[in-house]
């Protein structure tokens, strides 16, 4: 062996022996937190050549910083239902990492919420962020709140109650939360006016996801499910396929879900079915979005009223099994975990050629590594579920100039976003010994700025 290779080799052997130790460490103090957990081992297990080659960040004990939170705040929120009764929930912000900036990233109302799905979600959001080359940085929060069946009024009880705490850790120049999975207009609309009034001002820059009277932006809504296939659209240009003709299976038809399945249509392609956490419903004739956009987005409906417009469609109890359709194209857009082993060995052998990530992680890592070891094009979260992020990025900037962009101005930058970030995820994988890997790609292509960033601005 020659000398270079026996340096390599054993920088190689550093850097594995590094990740082990950390990650050791990150399971004992986290023992419980599985969501959390496998965010980090996903990640640890694409730097191992990073570190071999940038032995200075194992010097600057980078991965130990990374792993752990600036700032976890945990707190309660009282309310009242509209029967009187005092009502108690539990809520998060992790202000996980600022070396780029602000930190940002949603809120998600939903009973799963606790500390290792918004640590989970803030992890993640530190490389996501880096990749949209935005200036922000990484956190996340949320509340067990259950928004389904409840008042307008309640709702705004429980926001309210909500950002009478969350107000003090929160600023424009300091952590700008968006929305997330139960937190719509409505909610943001709620918690903005809560936090002008306890502040005295009109800070625009606060929260992003606004209505577009004060202060949002246009494309916001559209932008995470957009953004999902315009990344999907670059991957598989390059391995010439297109969406064109092809059979499209979106799970979820919430705005995510929604909006990609809007995308994928306007490029030619035929979306047979989505759903929702009732069941799913499959039309072989192609999804009609209007009606699913007017039951979830104005009716506030389950997914299976959908067949009573439509009788020639089917509506099956249980979503888990919408990954057993026959597609060309799969773009799990609902929620974590969603896609396991079981049903990416079901998608590879019904033909599946493409797997876009549109929600936070949902596919499991034995389903990643079922998808990657039979050459399905991947693209996993961390970049393609990058577009909401990216779009709540330029509501800020527009809201820091007081401008307001056009939806094709806003569109066209998206659009370059999202290309931007194939291209590094592509160039990532390539240059680190990985070539096709999107998910070791988009891994390191965030984690090097991030890690540049702690490095210069010292042991903070």
């Amino acid at each position: 062996m020659h000398v270079i290779d026996e340096i390599k080799q054993t920088n190689t052997d550093m850097a594995k022996a590094y990740v082990k130790t950390v990650f050791e460490t990150v399971k004992s103090r986290n023992a419980n937190e599985v969501e959390f957990l496998q965010a980090v081992k996903e990640v640890f297990d694409s730097l191992v050549p990073v570190l071999a080659k940038h032995p200075h960040y194992i010097k600057h004990g980078i991965l130990e910083r990374v792993v752990e939170p600036e700032r976890l705040i945990t707190f309660r929120v009282p309310w009242m239902d509209d029967h009187g009764n005092v009502k108690v929930n539990r809520a998060f912000r992790v202000q996980f990492n600022s070396s780029l900036g602000p930190y940002k990233g949603g809120l998600r109302f939903h009973p799963s919420v606790n500390s290792s799905i918004i640590k989970f979600l803030g992890f993640e959001q530190i490389f996501k962020n880096s990749l949209t080359g935005q200036p922000i940085g990484g956190g996340k929060g949320g509340s067990d709140f259950d928004p389904k069946g409840k008042s307008d009024t309640e709702i705004m009880r429980f926001t309210q109650s909500f950002m009478t705490e969350l107000c003090k850790y929160i600023g424009p120049d300091v952590d700008v939360p968006a929305g997330d999975i139960g937190v719509g207009a409505r909610e943001i609309g709620f918690m903005f006016g809560q936090y002008k009034r306890i502040r005295g001002g009109f800070e625009a820059g606060v929260l992003t996801g606004k209505g577009l009277g004060y202060g949002g932006s246009l494309a916001r809504k559209e932008a995470t499910g957009y953004g999902a296939v315009y990344f999907v659209e670059e991957m598989m240009k390059d391995n010439k396929l297109s969406f064109k003709d092809s059979t499209v299976v979106v799970s979820g038809s919430g705005n995510v879900s929604i909006y990609a399945m809007e995308k994928a249509m306007q490029l030619g392609a035929k979306v047979v079915a989505c759903s929702d956490s009732s069941g799913y419903i499959y039309d072989e004739n192609g999804i009609d979005l209007h009606t699913v956009k007017r039951l979830k987005e104005i009716e506030y409906k389950r997914i299976s009223e959908y067949v009573q417009e439509h009788p020639h469609a089917k509506f099956v109890s249980g979503f888990e099994g919408i990954w057993s359709i026959p597609c060309d194209i799969a773009l799990p857009c609902a929620t974590q975990n969603e896609i396991d082993e079981s049903a990416a060995k079901v998608l590879v052998a019904n033909g599946v050629k493409a797997v876009g990530e549109g929600a936070n992680m949902p596919s499991t890592l034995e389903a990643i590594d079922v998808f990657l070891n039979n050459k399905i094009l991947f693209a996993p979260a961390k970049a393609a579920n990058a577009g909401g992020v990216s779009v709540s990025a330029l509501e800020m900037a527009q809201n820091s100039s007081r401008l307001s962009w056009t939806f094709e101005e806003v569109d066209a930058k998206l659009q370059d976003i999202m290309k931007n970030i194939y291209q590094e995820s592509v160039k990532a994988s390539e240059i680190y010994g990985a070539p096709g890997n999107l998910v070791v790609g988009a891994n390191i292509a965030g984690f090097v700025k991030v890690a540049d960033a702690m490095v210069s601005q010292g042991l903070v």
